[in-house]
């Protein structure tokens, strides 16, 4: 089979067959193991940021593109939905769906971690916004 060949074969696959293993942490990983999809997941659900541009004004300086495509990804895997802002048509609401929410205690077991393995984490509180809990970082 020709390199075009394979190319279209691949983009027929489903979600499903294009996963390494069914080992649940592969799966997670195909999903959440990049460098930005949980910074996104973490400024909704700590810093309560719904915005396109408030993503952008993360300290870690995330590109318009590559968050982009973090959104749709998220989206589509029915962590974050998306819905138009009432107070402003032109602009987008991403809130996490419970898919997204329970995500909440990996993320507070890395925000642990990170803590207690690095000197230099900022370990000021951090509100969960859907919750109303504090949360130490």
């Amino acid at each position: 089979m020709n390199r075009i060949g394979k190319i279209k074969h691949n983009v027929s696959m489903t979600k499903d067959q294009n996963k390494r293993s069914s080992c649940p942490v592969s799966c997670a990983l195909d999903i959440l193991g990049d460098k930005w999809t949980l910074l996104v997941i973490r400024d909704i659900l700590f810093k309560g940021k719904q915005h396109f541009r408030d993503f952008l004004a993360s300290p870690e300086k995330i590109a318009s593109n590559i968050l982009s495509d973090r959104l749709k990804k998220l989206e589509e895997c029915n962590i974050i939905s998306r819905q138009r802002d009432p107070l402003n048509a032109r602009r987008v609401i991403y809130t996490l769906t419970e898919k997204g929410k329970d995500l909440s205690p990996a993320l507070h077991a890395l925000i642990h971690w990170g803590a207690k393995y690095d000197p230099q984490t900022n370990k000021q509180p951090c509100s969960l916004q859907h919750t109303g809990r504090m949360s130490e970082t």
